[in-house]
């Protein structure tokens, strides 16, 4: 039962009755009742004064008494000047419950014959992913799932960034400072180990600089001829000729790199489809560069460099090949992208997970391949997020002051355990038991924080906040589960059934509101999905976990003495259960049934 269509058919009826006008229902829009007011769905009659020669609130009254008359599931109704305010009769709601509860598939969608790819974490191999890249890994697994739930066929990628400049650093540093080193005899992850040389380059690149200063060069003449730069750049160089030996450094080094990065990933939970790397998909934008060159897109600049020109599109001119021969960033995304419409021909739409330093990147990529005659760059998007700040400021990988992924996680999760000790919710539990509690606490309260912002905005993470039990944190929706759990046991125990419920049962507290946020579930789904933004889910799940304990604290479930009553409440307890459950798994977290 589709409560709010059944009122859009009710207006639709409405107005050719009352008012001889033919209304299509995509016009008919309802809104939430604001919470001052009785009511669910609120109508708008300011548009249709004109059809009815009344006032607005004249229209509403008759609009509202129609309804009441003509549609089952319309209990009563009040009018604020032109706002129709539609109160819903409990019979509807308890209909919508039964369907909900016979449904294992309730609020998700119908499988589509297209499909999605979201790209998501898209790693340096110089160094071992950090907070920015969980925010990142976090909002494309989110995106990822949630258009699963709606019936895509989902297709999740990275595309590892193991080539150019900044991996002949590390290898470069390796080379001079190394001695050998490798994870297995420094006990480092391969990753934390091709990082540590990252760091050791700027310092000698910066030592350098001085030098060469001091010498009498200008700032800008020794960046530009520090020798471990021009050691590096001579590297790439090297590398895209197939060099032998840089090859098999390159080779074993992103080795031990790719190693540190599963071991992260695992811990993550999250997983990929399909993986890229741009020592492949770079060779194909360098064709795609010669086919724009014989095309005339593209142009020739008199050092030998390759550009395109959007300044008719109010851009600028953007190089997509050096002077030397050498790919740029543009060069391999463009053939990554036509690679993967190849690859996947029922492809809608593909999705970047990206920082938002990179929105001028996107927005010329996206010109260019249309540029290109590529129609389906119609359907990629730029899912443009916002810094991760600490209280200690920014991130900077070359000078190593990351915060590394594995670490923060490590803490969140022994945060998790002080703090479920200090509050005694490990009684009963085993060691194994209370240590993957901890990690689910942990990793929950993490993503959790980091998704229930909107992705475009800038935000600060705080360890200690986001692990509180009380306020719009993961761990108090994974508590609000965990007592739903224990309800649910309790009533299994009594032999109470929770499959169907009367439908002439009176509420009591804020039952209406619940299962009006349980049918919401998949407009949720479909907000989200439109937005890019798991933020729409995350406050989705805190409202009916906030609004479930509301109910607890009104109403007894096991001492009521109408077994009706006891009955419904424990269902309506394990439907909001199963959609608290369905709306974290969409941003990848867990919910524990003990805490």
């Amino acid at each position: 039962m589709n409560i709010a269509s059944d009122i859009q058919l009710g207006i639709q009826s409405a107005l050719k009755e009352l008012y001889s006008h033919e209304a299509n229902l995509e016009e008919l829009g309802l809104q939430p009742t604001r919470k001052e007011f009785e009511g669910t769905y609120t109508f708008v009659t300011f548009p249709y004064g004109r059809i009815s020669k009344k006032s607005p609130q004249d229209t509403a009254q008759e609009i509202g008494q129609y309804l009441k008359d003509k549609t089952a599931a319309v209990s009563g109704f009040n009018v604020v000047k032109g706002f129709l305010n539609i109160e819903i009769a409990d019979s509807a709601w308890l209909s919508v419950l039964n369907e909900a509860l016979s449904d294992e598939r309730y609020g998700l969608g119908d499988k589509k014959d297209s499909a999605v790819m979201v790209e998501y974490s898209s790693p340096n191999t110089n160094k071992p992913l950090h907070l920015g890249h969980l925010r990142n890994i976090f909002l494309g697994y989110s995106v990822a799932k949630i258009y699963d739930a709606l019936g895509y066929d989902v297709v999740k990628v990275q595309i590892i960034n193991d080539r150019g400049i900044h991996i002949c650093k590390s290898m470069i540093a390796w080379q001079r400072f190394g001695n050998g080193e490798t994870p297995a005899s420094s006990g480092m992850k391969g990753d934390k180990l091709v990082g540590k040389y990252y760091v050791e380059f700027d310092k000698a690149y910066k030592k350098e600089i001085e030098e060469l200063v001091a010498a009498g060069k200008t700032k800008e003449e020794a960046e530009k001829e520090a020798p471990i730069l021009l050691e590096a750049q001579d590297m790439l160089r090297k590398w895209e000729a197939k060099d032998a030996e840089i090859y098999q450094l390159w080779e074993t080094m992103n080795g031990w790199v790719y190693e540190g990065f599963d071991a992260t990933y695992e811990q993550m939970g999250v997983d990929f489809d399909k993986l890229y790397y741009e020592s492949d998909t770079y060779l194909l934008g360098k064709e795609e560069v010669e086919n724009g060159l014989k095309s005339g897109h593209f142009f020739e600049k008199e050092d030998g460099s390759v550009w395109i020109d959007l300044t008719d599109e109010g851009l600028d001119q953007k190089i997509v090949r050096r002077s030397d021969g050498t790919a740029v960033y543009m060069t391999q995304d463009i053939g990554t992208a036509i690679q993967r419409f190849k690859e996947y021909p029922g492809l809608e739409r593909l999705v970047y997970t990206v920082g938002n330093e990179q929105d001028y990147h996107f927005k010329v990529l996206f010109l260019i391949l249309k540029k290109l005659g590529y129609e389906w760059a119609d359907g990629c998007f730029h899912l443009s997020y916002g810094m991760v700040d600490l209280p200690s400021g920014k991130m900077k990988s070359r000078e190593g002051t990351v915060v590394d992924a594995d670490d923060l996680m490590a803490e969140m999760i022994q945060i998790a355990e002080d703090h479920t000790r200090e509050l005694g919710k490990i009684d009963g539990f085993s060691e194994e038991q209370a240590k993957e509690l901890y990690d689910t606490i942990g990793l929950g309260a993490l993503k959790y924080f980091l998704l229930k912002v909107d992705p475009k905005k800038r935000m600060l993470f705080d360890p200690q906040e986001s692990i509180e039990f009380q306020g719009n944190t993961g761990p108090f929706i994974q508590y609000t589960f965990a007592r739903i759990s224990a309800i649910l046991r309790r009533a299994a125990e009594l032999g109470v059934s929770s499959d169907q419920v009367a439908t002439d049962i009176a509420f009591k507290s804020n039952e209406a509101e619940l299962i009006y946020l349980i049918s919401e579930c998949q407009n949720k789904l479909k907000a989200a999905a439109e937005e890019y933004s798991p933020s729409i889910i995350a406050q989705y799940v805190y409202d009916l976990a906030k609004g479930y304990n509301k109910f607890y604290a009104d109403q007894a479930i096991f001492t009521e003495e109408e077994d009706a009553l006891v009955a419904f409440r424990v269902a309506l307890s394990r439907q909001v259960a199963d959609t608290i459950k369905l709306g974290m798994s969409l941003l990848g977290i867990n919910v524990p049934e003990r805490m």
